[in-house]
């Protein structure tokens, strides 16, 4: 294939990938995502291959679709039967009871546990009925080695109207009418903060992808990164073109290497095809994408302490201002997003600000990924309108709390969110919802809590991770959280003494109101959260040497 030179050529290429991408012909597509891989889809795979061999059947391998609880996972198109937990040992049954005769295999299917009845098609499955798949809407469906496959599915298309159709102030405009807030967590308007970096004197601009997703318990970032990553390519081309930037990064943490695959196969197919690198699509703008990968430090997923790192320089931040918009990389204006915000870029240009603000409340619009992990039932990847209530979501998406005990709370925001216990379970999420109650939508990992869950200790858990990803330059954090983590070791232990509690809430103020970056100034929010609505539990532990939850100590 030749470089694609005008719109016209991108549009007749579309149409030839669409003939080619039959969807009536007889097609197995395995999820070949991390999560299925990890239970065994790339030997599922081989030995799917070798029972096919010579038969005019497709076998597809797709990203994450984020059912992961219930992978491998096989789909049969085009009736689109969907197979849950297939091994080696059920191929041959998939090939001629479903292939060769028609018969559906009830053993391979999902049991909605509502009703105990069995699903046969995936767009039946409880788990996809109850979301809104707008960024997440080719997870699952196309292959992300692919680029014909993101073509036909309108790839691009947003791409070639931003560069044809619409200004550079216009594309920021419409991303600010659109109100789309950074879902890296800290929920700042995307085209505002487009729009300082416009402004920002200077003709070297960058833009940069924060893919650096170390929270426990969350993989949206990774999951979109490996399924479709032809998206985020498209909403940073979009994302350049409207601030003015020539050069961008992705920062990813080297712990997510099918992810960096994935991604290095997408950006040097659209640069082969025009869509990247010099004068893309003909229009004169040029603008090329590196990829820089992290050593797993948490802090880089700070804006400043990533620029710094991209630098070569030890990853720490600074203080601000300047803003990176200001001084960024290499001291020139430069914007940072999340995964998802880039993600979410071509559909609003593709179909509009009103389109994408049409979802969600009055301040937070559109729909929001969330990890859901811990004690619930269908553990995976699932996106919501921006407003769902936390019921909906832990129990309609996530199938609810096994084994018949009652839902404690959730972490919701992961380790630097908080959490929210069981009589705000009717609580809409969005930003301000979710700040009220002391959590925080953050990246988007949920830690689902039960009956048997001992608060105290997941705090501990969460003060953990954070004291050992501090970065130890402020004092606030470095040592704050190094005596906070002690206090409720000694708590969990049965060794807490009389004022250690008000120790504890008086340090993690401390700790929240002066460290330098935002890892410092949300570490204590698992603990102010826990205080605030499990503060008996914290009580129990120290002044009755007791663990209500029985985790601690009997």
């Amino acid at each position: 294939m030749k470089k694609l030179d005008t719109p016209q050529e991108l549009d007749a290429w579309r149409e030839s990938c669409k003939n080619e991408l039959d969807h009536d012909r007889l097609r197995l597509r395995v999820c070949d995502g991390t999560g299925c891989r990890a239970l065994g889809s790339q030997h599922v795979l081989t030995a799917l291959r070798q029972a096919v061999n010579g038969n005019n059947v497709e076998i597809m391998t797709t990203g994450c679709p984020g059912f992961c609880e219930q992978g491998p996972l096989v789909t049969v198109d085009p009736q689109q039967i969907a197979y849950q937990q297939v091994t080696t040992k059920h191929v041959h049954k998939i090939i001629s009871d479903t292939l060769g005769k028609g018969e559906v295999i009830s053993e391979l299917l999902y049991v909605d546990p509502s009703n105990g009845q069995p699903v046969t098609t995936e767009s039946e499955l409880p788990y996809y009925k109850s979301q809104m798949r707008r960024v997440t809407d080719l997870n699952g469906q196309i292959d992300p080695h692919q680029i014909e496959h993101y073509i036909a599915h309108k790839g691009y298309m947003a791409l070639s109207k931003a560069l044809y159709d619409m200004s550079p102030d216009g594309i920021i405009e419409e991303v600010i009418r659109s109100q789309l807030r950074g879902r890296g967590g800290a929920g700042f308007p995307t085209g505002v903060k487009w729009k300082f970096c416009r402004q920002s004197p200077g003709d070297e601009k960058y833009v940069i992808c924060n893919a650096d997703e170390g929270n426990p318990g969350a993989f949206t970032d990774r999951s979109l990164l490996e399924a479709n990553p032809h998206r985020i390519i498209e909403g940073m081309i979009i994302g350049a073109r409207g601030i003015g930037a020539t050069e961008g990064f992705i920062y990813i943490r080297s712990e997510y290497p099918l992810a960096i695959e994935n991604l290095n196969i997408a950006l040097n197919q659209a640069r082969e095809h025009g869509l990247l690198g010099k004068n893309i699509l003909g229009s004169g703008f040029d603008f090329n994408i590196q990829l820089r990968l992290g050593a797993g430090a948490f802090v880089c997923g700070e804006e400043t302490a990533l620029m710094a790192s991209i630098e070569g320089k030890p990853g720490e931040p600074r203080p601000r201002p300047p803003f990176p918009a200001q001084e960024g990389l290499w001291g020139k204006p430069s914007n940072i997003n999340n995964v998802k915000s880039w993600a979410s870029i071509p559909s609003i240009i593709a179909n509009g600000a009103e389109w994408f603000a049409g979802v969600g409340t009055e301040k937070s619009k559109g729909t929001a990924m969330f990890s859901m992990v811990g004690k619930i039932n269908n553990p995976g990847v699932v996106e919501v309108p921006i407003g769902i209530s936390l019921r909906e979501l832990i129990f309609d998406a996530g199938g609810g709390i096994p084994d018949g005990k009652s839902f404690k709370a959730v972490q919701f925001g992961g380790p630097l969110g908080g959490c929210i216990p069981a009589q705000y379970l009717d609580t809409p999420i969005d930003y301000e919802s979710l700040t009220d109650l002391g959590a925080t939508m953050g990246s988007g990992g949920l830690v689902v809590a039960d009956e048997s869950t001992c608060m105290v200790d997941l705090a501990r858990y969460f003060m953990n991770f954070t004291q050992e990803e501090s970065c130890g330059q402020c004092i606030p954090c470095r040592w704050g959280t190094k005596v906070m983590l002690d206090i409720l070791t000694r708590i969990c232990n049965g060794q807490g003494e009389k004022g250690d509690i008000e120790t504890l809430e008086q340090l993690a103020n401390t700790v929240k109101t002066a460290s330098l970056c935002g890892l410092g100034q949300a570490a204590p929010n698992p603990v102010l959260s826990s205080l605030r609505h499990f503060r008996d539990e914290y009580e129990a532990h120290v002044y009755d040497k007791r663990c209500p939850s029985k985790v601690c100590w009997k």
